[in-house]
């Protein structure tokens, strides 16, 4: 009975230590001045992004989604969201997460803390909690301020999806809140690696650029090779996979890839961050902290990038010609009879045009992401002896390594970016701007 007694008071202490730690280090993480200055971005910054739009005519059309930003609410989120991925969640979990350890090397406060009524273990437990706490806050602030901006400043007004048809915004709704929650899951990723980082080096300088440098590394890699390994492999992939659910048939595959990347790469991170802190001699005060360690985990780093920018063209090629011609096909499809119906002409259901597209990379191999050419070939019934004639629409097409892409066309063959619909309101023109989503797996 004692000790089974003595096993539960242990137990309970170090709950009591866990909470103890988290409670004083989200307070620490909540004073600061850059916590309060990252919160009042996430608020008005969405705000301040939808007023520009809505006083000039031009969009982000290269973004997902931006050439509907006039139109719905729902692609103002939508491009907030794409931008965070890119650089905004970088930003902010390396300024919550990059100084979290390495703060206490700076100014001396390991013993002191360490003698009090927390362990190691408590610590740590605390400080990843309280980041990560932060880190959801955060995440949930931009999504809702993005949300209300778009909806006070343009209306949630249906938008069309990544196969040319329109959504309604119910669902929109539901696939925009989807979206939002599961970056958070990359989101901690990056977390993850500026505390390995803040830990490793000891250095609050490289914990708080780690997650940044690494956004652009994948940025970059983006960029060149065929292959699609690589590119799964890195965190910034987790910011992709939500782009399958906006298809008019929703894939979830790259979605479960990148949600399991980066439960790797978190727990790969923390697990040895909890090595590093847990070896540490805190009573003599081990090795000085100088700039001998950040510079061979800089050097490891750059070994690390080397390696996945050769690797860059392992694996199967996620982008060819077949997959693009099929994608941009049925893309213009839709948005065809969706421009059609705009304008009053109503087709019946699942009706579908006689299309033929014929895409070209420009200047290389029909592989890879980079710019394409398309000319999709329209072929219309006449009543004559020839019973079809051609007419021809050249896009060009911008295609990522994910397989998302946006095709663009002369106003000459698709008309302006904005139309008068059947009731005399200026609408955005369905097919001035296309965008399309391919499973890449």
């Amino acid at each position: 009975m004692s000790a089974v007694t003595s096993g539960e008071q242990v137990a309970a202490g170090s709950a009591l230590g866990v909470r103890a730690a988290y409670a004083t280090e989200l307070q620490k993480l909540r004073a600061q001045l850059s916590t309060r200055l990252l919160a009042l971005l996430a608020l008005l910054g969405p705000f301040a992004f939808a007023v520009l739009l809505k006083v000039q005519s031009g969009t982000p059309a290269d973004a997902l989604f931006g050439a509907w930003v006039h139109s719905s609410g729902f692609a103002v989120s939508l491009v907030v969201l794409g931008f965070a991925g890119n650089w905004g969640f970088p930003i902010i979990v390396g300024a919550l997460a990059g100084d979290l350890f390495s703060s206490e090397d700076r100014f001396g406060t390991w013993k002191t803390i360490l003698t009090r009524s927390c362990s190691r273990e408590d610590l740590f437990t605390g400080k990843i909690l309280a980041a990560g706490t932060l880190t959801a806050l955060l995440t949930l602030l931009l999504a809702g301020s993005s949300l209300v901006a778009g909806a006070v400043l343009v209306g949630l007004h249906p938008v069309v999806d990544l196969s040319g048809e329109l959504t309604s915004s119910g669902r929109l709704l539901i696939l925009t809140l989807v979206s939002w929650a599961y970056c958070l899951l990359p989101a901690l990723a990056y977390m993850s690696v500026a505390i390995l980082v803040s830990v490793a080096t000891r250095n609050g300088i490289l914990g708080v650029l780690a997650p940044l440098v690494l956004a652009l590394l994948t940025q970059l890699l983006d960029l060149v090779g065929r292959g699609v390994t690589a590119h799964l492999l890195l965190i910034g992939s987790g910011f992709d996979g939500w782009h399958g659910l906006f298809a008019g048939h929703p894939f979830l595959g790259p979605l479960a890839v990148s949600a399991l990347v980066c439960l790797l790469w978190i727990a790969g991170c923390l697990a040895a961050s909890w090595r590093l802190l847990r070896r540490r001699d805190f009573v003599t005060g081990g090795r000085a902290a100088g700039w001998r360690l950040p510079l061979r985990v800089v050097t490891i780093g750059v070994a690390v990038i080397a390696a996945l920018a050769l690797g860059a063209g392992l694996g199967p090629g996620a982008v060819t010609g077949g997959r693009v011609e099929r994608s941009v096909g049925a893309a213009f499809n839709n948005a065809t009879l969706l421009q059609q119906a705009l304008i009053g002409r109503i087709a019946p259901p699942g009706a579908q045009l006689r299309v033929q597209p014929n895409c070209n990379k420009r200047g290389a191999a029909d592989t890879g992401p980079g710019d394409w050419l398309c000319n999709v070939y329209v072929y219309l019934p006449q009543p004559k002896a020839v019973p079809f004639q051609r007419s021809n629409v050249e896009y060009d097409v911008s295609v990522q390594y994910n397989g998302c892409w946006k095709a663009s066309s002369p106003p000459a063959f698709v008309g302006g970016q904005t139309m008068r619909d059947a009731s005399g309101h200026q609408v955005t023109n369905p097919l001035f701007v296309v965008y399309g989503c391919f499973n890449v797996l």
